[in-house]
């Protein structure tokens, strides 16, 4: 595919089409972001990405040299394949007065950085329009349990009139679309709380709705879906986890249909996205084996699985998270949930949810920093299957 047929691909081709496969994406592999991936260690995922169909990645943050260099990779794999394709939505992040600093969080008036970081992604976009199709005005940026630095609707809302009036100005491509990228209630699917004006507002600004979905999460916080039902008493233990499985990815689900109703109670029909869901592998806390018992590498696999299908049927993009384990993200606690949500880990092993395309040969003469991608637990089911812990049983009122 050259440069002139990826500048026809637009956003609207690919939202909602499956076959424009889509991950969130993240390329530090250190403690630290300090340490930036390299361009040539960009290409090795791409690479890895490429092979397993994903041709859609989302971006979190214009801080660092991350994603510029990943737009260079991208471009020169581009020039040595012309069959390479690879698009991306890119992340400016946005955050309140004082967020991340010792003073209290100013929740309606934004940090000084977002008028950086949205200026910085025009001007990616603008050099890099056959790549950038789509640019999310934050992440998690308006959920009320993002205490650190969420901001209100009004500043969200700003930002992507702000860019909505740059495409009708011609300093944008008309064909770029703009969202945000947020939690389910943000989006109204929740409590009643978020309904206001602001956020009424937004939702006819933005071209599509980018909505987040995290059962594993609500495994601890509520677990109104999760464990075993007593008529689940007698059936095999793999049985028990499979039917609770089923019942979180009918929690995402319902999550969906919230916001759906919701938008479509203002009068609006526009597309909606998954733009982030997965389930880790491994967890000290309270998804742990001491805790909700959800985190292994069989029930991670079975939900990328069983959202992958749901949403691939129903034509809605996943934007799943996430492509690779990072440790930066709870760099002091190595088993830390948010360390691994990745279907590949740092030692370049494939996850339970990859095996078959090892096995298949998607990632023949490929490698990630030396490593050929091998199978975790060497390929031992049995052995996977004794970190694989049964839900307890489910409390009913």
């Amino acid at each position: 595919m050259n440069s002139k047929q990826s500048a026809e691909i637009t956003a609207k081709d690919i939202i909602g089409n499956p076959k424009y496969q889509a991950i969130c994406y993240g390329g530090f592999r250190e403690k630290t972001r300090d340490i930036e991936p390299t361009i040539a260690q960009l290409k090795e995922d791409l690479q890895l990405l490429s092979a397993m169909n994903i041709k859609v990645l989302r971006t979190y943050n214009v801080h660092n040299k991350e994603v510029s260099n990943l737009l260079i990779a991208i471009r020169e794999l581009k020039k040595e394949d012309s069959n390479f394709e690879m698009y991306v939505m890119l992340g400016a992040w946005i955050d309140c007065k004082n967020a991340w600093t010792a003073l209290p969080p100013i929740h309606n008036v934004e940090s000084e950085r977002n008028a950086v970081e949205i200026a910085e992604a025009v001007r990616l976009s603008n050099e890099y329009p056959d790549i950038i199709k789509i640019i999310a005005v934050g992440n998690e940026a308006m959920v009320k349990w993002a205490a650190s630095y969420y901001v209100e609707p009004a500043i969200i809302l700003k930002w992507v009139n702000h860019l909505q009036n740059l495409k009708n100005e011609k300093k944008l491509p008309s064909t770029l679309w703009v969202t945000t990228s947020d939690n389910f209630a943000s989006w109204g699917g929740g409590d009643a709380e978020y309904h206001v004006e602001d956020l009424k507002q937004l939702i006819q600004a933005v071209d599509y709705i980018s909505m987040h979905t995290y059962p594993m999460h609500d495994t601890h916080y509520h677990p109104v879906f999760w464990g075993v039902l007593e008529r689940e008493k007698l059936v095999s233990e793999k049985q028990k986890i499979d039917f609770a499985m089923v019942r979180a990815r009918d929690y995402a689900i319902n999550q969906y249909r919230n916001v759906s109703n919701y938008m479509k109670s203002l009068g609006v029909n526009k597309p909606i996205a998954i733009g982030e869901t997965g389930w880790a592998s491994l967890s000290s806390e309270l998804y742990g084996n001491s805790g909700s018992k959800a985190t292994d590498e069989y029930k991670s696999a079975l939900f990328y699985k069983l959202m992958r299908e749901w949403t691939n049927k129903e034509r809605i993009s996943l934007f799943y998270f996430e492509a690779f384990d990072e440790q930066w993200k709870d760099s002091g606690n190595p088993s830390g949930s948010e360390n691994h949500f990745g279907l590949i880990n740092l030692q370049g092993q494939a996850k339970y949810a990859l095996w078959e395309m090892v096995d298949n040969g998607v990632f023949k003469n490929l490698a990630r920093d030396g490593q050929p991608i091998t199978k975790t637990y060497n390929g031992d089911e049995k052995a996977l299957w004794q970190d694989v812990k049964t839900p307890s049983m489910l409390k009913t009122n």
